[in-house]
């Protein structure tokens, strides 16, 4: 398995931090906020990374991170041309996957519990399944993707909606994903959004009505960080883990 940290996008919520600079490279604590993702992989054992990003600062990643020698991990870069949504993003991991299954990475999630994203990756490829999702209970579940969950026999998703403005639940979809290698053959058959994007959350879909989706409800804190308050709650975060270490 290898891992992919999508880290592009405008980053419009954010400015004026991002006139000229990408979000991922924006301070969460005491480092670039890329640097957590990097350190997920590493913990995960994924040392085969590719972080795919926008064109204006893909430079910028690689002065910052180089070989990444520096984290235990092999690092590939791809540029995306233009912003075309999460699932156009992972798209671009097709070569780099080699055939393989794929962790992917949201460059703006920080999570605190990173035991329990590495249990799932060492189990993922007997799990049965051929994609994972992590939840959590949020207070804003219009931001996100929002996952129906049952729980018989075990915790099954029966449907997910994107961005819902009445939501059936609180559960949203984290920035945490894995994949077997079939997902880029379901992000072909995507059509654009309303907003002219693949969106993962149809990815995601894919492998709910194929009923080939896991889920698990993320223990310990969890942000994005694509607003002022969730950066803000993202260093909150990252700061408590630190001290407790």
């Amino acid at each position: 398995m290898k891992g992919v940290i999508l880290a592009g996008g405008n980053g419009t919520r954010l400015r004026p931090l991002t006139i000229i600079t990408n979000k991922h490279l924006l301070p969460v604590y005491n480092k670039p906020m890329i640097y957590y993702p990097l350190q997920t992989m590493a913990e995960c054992g994924l040392t085969d990374v590719l972080i795919v990003t926008g064109r204006e600062h893909a430079g910028d990643f690689a002065t910052l991170l180089g070989s990444g020698k520096e984290f235990g991990l092999k690092l590939s870069y791809e540029v995306q041309e233009e912003a075309g949504g999460i699932a156009q993003a992972l798209s671009l991991a097709e070569d780099f996957a080699d055939g393989g299954s794929v962790a992917v990475h949201l460059g703006d999630n920080i999570f605190e519990n990173h035991a329990q994203l590495v249990a799932a990756v060492k189990r993922f490829e007997t799990s049965g399944k051929d994609a994972m999702i992590f939840v959590k209970e949020v207070s804003d579940p219009q931001r996100f993707g929002v996952a129906t969950v049952v729980n018989k026999p075990e915790p099954t998703v029966i449907k997910i909606e994107e961005k819902p403005k009445k939501p059936e639940t609180k559960l949203a979809v984290t920035g945490f994903y894995i994949y077997k290698n079939n997902v880029f053959n379901s992000i072909k058959s995507l059509k654009p959004s309303a907003r002219g994007e693949l969106e993962i959350t149809d990815v995601n879909n894919f492998y709910v009505n194929a009923l080939r989706m896991g889920c698990e409800s993320i223990t310990g804190e969890w942000t994005d960080a694509g607003t002022f308050d969730s950066l803000l709650r993202a260093g909150e975060i990252a700061h408590r883990s630190q001290k407790s270490a």
